[in-house]
């Protein structure tokens, strides 16, 4: 049976970490970054994000149950208690909830449990962990954390990675984008563990499509290095207060146009950098809406 897991070298961590997530902002527009991860200024829930937030709990729970008892059925079921869930957690996700009601965002989230079935069978293996907490250094002193959708050992001792997302599949161009999570997800395992995942799997709910990568030792110790090259980045934005805005395709659904220079607005005085790490209920929340 799955378990919540963490694997991190420490209870508690002194100091702010690199997760996927803000790698991912930084490399879009450091102010985006230094916006949500130094400033942390709120943003408005949005419906995509807390029903993947819901679907991701009902997966969870599923692979909380014997292996038998996870048909197709017992998985609907499993909805509206994670809903129940996300909203005891956070209570500013009933925010989503438009004039189509409750009803209708929970057979949104239903659908796009029933289409998980497309894609796997959970009644024929178990899930050696569910959202687990990878948290270690790089060789380097980065320190690395995420949350890791599911973690598959076969009985030969090889090892998955499964990541549930609800939206659209990638185009061919955008690939590398999407498995750049799984890599620092495989790095991160690699390195707590001291096994290198067989497999890197992302399904792809809203199509009912997968995404399969065999990640290479050497090629994670290159992409370690990517990662400590964006930190250096970081690090050195966070030492003078320097995080320019860049605009790209994105830019539309910001939460943060209004304080961005590059549409007329003004960020807040810079905070300074934090000398105390995310808390982990912050940190949970964040991937749990991915």
């Amino acid at each position: 049976m799955a378990s919540t897991v963490t694997e991190s070298p420490s209870a508690t961590t002194p100091r702010l970490a690199l997760s996927p997530s803000r790698a991912s902002d930084f490399k879009q527009c450091p102010l985006k970054y230094r916006l949500r991860a130094i400033d942390r200024i709120p943003e408005a829930p949005s419906r995509v994000a807390v029903r993947g937030t819901v679907v991701h709990a009902a997966l969870e729970a599923l692979f909380g149950l014997p292996a038998a008892e996870r048909a197709p059925e017992r998985a609907a079921e499993l909805v509206a208690p994670a809903w129940e869930r996300v909203l005891a957690e956070r209570p500013q996700a009933a925010e989503v909830i438009d004039d189509s009601g409750l009803d209708a965002f929970l057979d949104e989230a239903r659908a796009l449990v029933a289409r998980y079935y497309r894609l796997e069978d959970p009644t024929r293996f178990d899930a050696d962990a569910c959202e687990a907490l990878v948290e270690v250094e790089s060789s380097d002193g980065v320190l690395l954390r995420g949350f890791v959708d599911r973690i598959d050992v076969a009985p030969t001792g090889e090892l998955r990675v499964v990541d549930y997302k609800t939206g659209r599949a990638p185009g061919p161009l955008r690939e590398q984008t999407a498995m750049f999570q799984m890599k620092f997800y495989a790095l991160a395992i690699l390195r707590t563990r001291g096994v290198l995942p067989a497999q890197l799997k992302l399904l792809y709910l809203a199509e009912g499509e997968h995404l399969l990568y065999k990640p290479d030792e050497i090629e994670l110790q290159r992409f370690e290095r990517t990662l400590s090259a964006i930190w250096k980045a970081i690090r050195s934005a966070g030492d003078t207060g320097d995080f320019r805005p860049r605009q790209g395709p994105l830019c539309g659904w910001c939460d943060f146009k209004a304080l961005c220079p590059e549409f007329g607005g003004t960020p807040p005085d810079y905070p300074g950098w934090p000398d105390s790490a995310e808390p982990p209920a912050a940190a949970l929340a964040e991937a749990m809406s991915q």
